[in-house]
Protein backbone atom coordinates (compact mmCIF):
# COMPACT_ATOMS: atom_id res chain seq x y z
CA UNK A 1 0.00 0.00 0.00
CA UNK A 2 1.26 3.45 -0.97
CA UNK A 3 0.27 6.29 1.36
CA UNK A 4 0.02 9.81 -0.15
CA UNK A 5 0.48 12.44 2.55
CA UNK A 6 -2.37 14.95 2.68
CA UNK A 7 -1.37 18.27 4.24
CA UNK A 8 -3.68 20.35 2.09
CA UNK A 9 -1.08 21.50 -0.44
CA UNK A 10 -0.88 18.95 -3.21
CA UNK A 11 -2.77 17.75 -6.26
CA UNK A 12 -3.38 14.55 -4.37
CA UNK A 13 -5.99 13.01 -6.61
CA UNK A 14 -3.78 13.46 -9.69
CA UNK A 15 -0.98 11.57 -7.96
CA UNK A 16 -3.37 8.86 -6.82
CA UNK A 17 -4.78 8.52 -10.35
CA UNK A 18 -1.24 8.20 -11.69
CA UNK A 19 -0.67 5.20 -9.46
CA UNK A 20 -4.04 3.76 -10.41
CA UNK A 21 -3.00 3.90 -14.08
CA UNK A 22 -0.07 1.60 -13.32
CA UNK A 23 -2.30 -0.71 -11.24
CA UNK A 24 -0.91 0.35 -7.85
CA UNK A 25 -3.08 0.89 -4.79
CA UNK A 26 -2.59 4.29 -3.16
CA UNK A 27 -4.54 5.91 -0.32
CA UNK A 28 -4.61 9.56 0.70
CA UNK A 29 -4.14 10.18 4.42
CA UNK A 30 -3.30 12.83 6.99
CA UNK A 31 -3.41 10.43 9.93
CA UNK A 32 -0.06 10.47 11.77
CA UNK A 33 -0.30 6.80 12.73
CA UNK A 34 -0.91 5.73 9.11
CA UNK A 35 2.05 7.76 7.89
CA UNK A 36 4.38 6.47 10.61
CA UNK A 37 3.55 2.85 9.70
CA UNK A 38 3.21 3.22 5.91
CA UNK A 39 4.75 0.64 3.60
CA UNK A 40 5.60 3.38 1.09
CA UNK A 41 5.17 7.14 1.32
CA UNK A 42 4.59 9.89 -1.23
CA UNK A 43 4.88 13.56 -0.24
CA UNK A 44 3.49 15.74 -3.05
CA UNK A 45 3.14 19.49 -2.87
CA UNK A 46 2.19 22.66 -4.70
CA UNK A 47 2.52 26.14 -3.19
CA UNK A 48 4.72 28.02 -0.74
CA UNK A 49 7.38 26.36 1.40
CA UNK A 50 6.51 28.39 4.52
CA UNK A 51 2.84 27.39 4.41
CA UNK A 52 3.70 23.76 3.70
CA UNK A 53 6.03 23.29 6.66
CA UNK A 54 3.51 25.10 8.89
CA UNK A 55 0.73 22.71 7.83
CA UNK A 56 2.90 19.64 8.37
CA UNK A 57 3.57 20.87 11.92
CA UNK A 58 -0.06 21.81 12.57
CA UNK A 59 -1.24 18.36 11.52
CA UNK A 60 1.48 16.65 13.61
CA UNK A 61 2.96 15.01 10.54
CA UNK A 62 6.62 16.00 10.88
CA UNK A 63 7.60 13.32 13.40
CA UNK A 64 5.75 10.49 11.60
CA UNK A 65 7.47 11.47 8.35
CA UNK A 66 10.89 11.56 9.97
CA UNK A 67 10.24 8.26 11.76
CA UNK A 68 9.24 6.57 8.51
CA UNK A 69 12.32 7.88 6.73
CA UNK A 70 14.55 6.78 9.60
CA UNK A 71 13.15 3.26 9.15
CA UNK A 72 14.11 3.36 5.43
CA UNK A 73 10.51 3.42 4.23
CA UNK A 74 10.46 3.84 0.42
CA UNK A 75 9.71 7.53 -0.08
CA UNK A 76 8.90 9.71 -3.08
CA UNK A 77 8.80 13.49 -2.79
CA UNK A 78 7.25 15.50 -5.63
CA UNK A 79 7.97 19.20 -6.34
CA UNK A 80 7.43 20.98 -3.01
CA UNK A 81 7.74 17.51 -1.46
CA UNK A 82 11.36 17.52 -2.65
CA UNK A 83 12.11 20.99 -1.33
CA UNK A 84 10.68 20.26 2.12
CA UNK A 85 13.35 17.59 2.66
CA UNK A 86 16.10 20.21 2.74
CA UNK A 87 17.50 22.26 5.63
CA UNK A 88 16.30 25.70 4.63
CA UNK A 89 14.33 27.56 1.97
CA UNK A 90 14.70 31.24 1.07
CA UNK A 91 11.21 31.58 -0.38
CA UNK A 92 9.61 34.70 1.17
CA UNK A 93 12.17 34.83 3.95
CA UNK A 94 14.17 32.06 5.59
CA UNK A 95 12.31 28.93 6.69
CA UNK A 96 13.60 25.67 8.15
CA UNK A 97 12.71 22.45 6.37
CA UNK A 98 12.70 18.83 7.52
CA UNK A 99 16.51 18.62 7.40
CA UNK A 100 16.56 15.15 5.86
CA UNK A 101 18.94 16.17 3.06
CA UNK A 102 21.59 18.82 3.79
CA UNK A 103 21.29 21.85 1.52
CA UNK A 104 19.18 24.82 0.53
CA UNK A 105 16.23 25.81 -1.62
CA UNK A 106 16.96 28.88 -3.76
CA UNK A 107 15.07 30.97 -6.32
CA UNK A 108 16.13 30.82 -9.94
CA UNK A 109 18.35 33.73 -10.89
CA UNK A 110 16.93 36.03 -13.55
CA UNK A 111 18.46 35.46 -16.98
CA UNK A 112 17.60 36.89 -20.41
CA UNK A 113 15.14 34.63 -22.22
CA UNK A 114 14.34 32.48 -19.17
CA UNK A 115 11.13 33.21 -17.32
CA UNK A 116 10.51 32.46 -13.67
CA UNK A 117 8.65 30.28 -12.85
CA UNK A 118 10.18 27.53 -14.96
CA UNK A 119 7.05 26.02 -16.45
CA UNK A 120 6.63 23.31 -19.08
CA UNK A 121 8.52 20.37 -20.52
CA UNK A 122 12.26 19.87 -20.14
CA UNK A 123 14.70 16.97 -20.24
CA UNK A 124 16.53 15.00 -17.57
CA UNK A 125 20.27 14.34 -17.68
CA UNK A 126 21.12 11.35 -15.50
CA UNK A 127 23.97 11.96 -13.05
CA UNK A 128 23.60 8.91 -10.78
CA UNK A 129 21.19 6.17 -11.94
CA UNK A 130 18.61 4.79 -9.53
CA UNK A 131 15.78 2.23 -9.69
CA UNK A 132 13.09 4.82 -10.46
CA UNK A 133 14.87 5.76 -13.70
CA UNK A 134 14.97 2.17 -14.98
CA UNK A 135 13.34 1.73 -18.38
CA UNK A 136 13.16 5.45 -19.16
CA UNK A 137 14.37 6.68 -22.56
CA UNK A 138 17.60 8.63 -22.87
CA UNK A 139 17.11 12.31 -21.92
CA UNK A 140 13.41 11.85 -21.08
CA UNK A 141 11.09 14.86 -21.09
CA UNK A 142 9.13 15.69 -17.93
CA UNK A 143 6.86 18.50 -16.75
CA UNK A 144 7.97 21.28 -14.38
CA UNK A 145 6.25 24.14 -12.56
CA UNK A 146 8.55 25.89 -10.05
CA UNK A 147 10.38 29.10 -9.17
CA UNK A 148 12.79 27.54 -6.65
CA UNK A 149 15.28 24.70 -6.94
CA UNK A 150 17.31 22.64 -4.48
CA UNK A 151 21.06 22.92 -3.92
CA UNK A 152 22.32 19.83 -2.05
CA UNK A 153 25.47 20.05 0.04
CA UNK A 154 26.43 16.51 -0.99
CA UNK A 155 26.55 15.99 -4.75
CA UNK A 156 26.23 12.21 -4.35
CA UNK A 157 22.46 12.60 -3.84
CA UNK A 158 21.99 14.20 -7.28
CA UNK A 159 20.20 11.71 -9.52
CA UNK A 160 19.38 14.00 -12.46
CA UNK A 161 20.00 17.54 -13.59
CA UNK A 162 18.02 19.72 -16.00
CA UNK A 163 19.23 22.80 -17.81
CA UNK A 164 17.20 25.99 -17.62
CA UNK A 165 19.62 28.77 -18.31
CA UNK A 166 22.11 26.65 -16.38
CA UNK A 167 21.89 23.19 -14.80
CA UNK A 168 19.81 22.64 -11.66
CA UNK A 169 19.04 19.52 -9.64
CA UNK A 170 15.82 17.92 -10.87
CA UNK A 171 15.89 14.67 -8.88
CA UNK A 172 17.66 13.38 -5.79
CA UNK A 173 18.01 9.88 -4.39
CA UNK A 174 19.61 8.35 -1.31
CA UNK A 175 18.95 4.75 -0.43
CA UNK A 176 15.20 4.27 -0.77
CA UNK A 177 14.47 7.99 -0.64
CA UNK A 178 13.67 9.60 -4.00
CA UNK A 179 12.38 13.07 -4.80
CA UNK A 180 11.69 14.94 -8.02
CA UNK A 181 11.37 18.63 -8.82
CA UNK A 182 9.20 17.70 -11.79
CA UNK A 183 5.70 16.27 -11.64
CA UNK A 184 5.63 12.56 -12.61
CA UNK A 185 1.81 12.59 -12.51
CA UNK A 186 1.83 15.24 -15.27
CA UNK A 187 4.67 13.74 -17.29
CA UNK A 188 2.70 11.20 -19.34
CA UNK A 189 4.47 7.93 -20.19
CA UNK A 190 7.78 8.86 -18.59
CA UNK A 191 6.10 9.92 -15.37
CA UNK A 192 3.89 6.86 -15.23
CA UNK A 193 6.93 4.60 -15.70
CA UNK A 194 8.64 6.34 -12.79
CA UNK A 195 5.55 5.89 -10.60
CA UNK A 196 5.37 2.25 -11.65
CA UNK A 197 9.02 1.75 -10.70
CA UNK A 198 8.34 3.27 -7.29
CA UNK A 199 5.26 1.10 -6.80
CA UNK A 200 7.34 -2.00 -7.63
CA UNK A 201 10.04 -1.29 -5.06
CA UNK A 202 10.11 -3.90 -2.29
CA UNK A 203 8.43 -2.56 0.86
Amino acid sequence: MITIVDYGMGNLRSVQKGFEKVHAVARISNAPEEIATAEKLVLPGVGAFRDAIAELKRLNLVEPLLDALAKDCPFLGICLGLQLLFDVSYEDGEHRGLGVIPGEVRRFESAPGFKVPHMGWNTLDVVHPNPLLAGLPESPSVYFVHSYHVVPTDSSVIATETTYGKPFVSMVSRGRLFATQFHPEKSQRVGLKLLENFANLPA
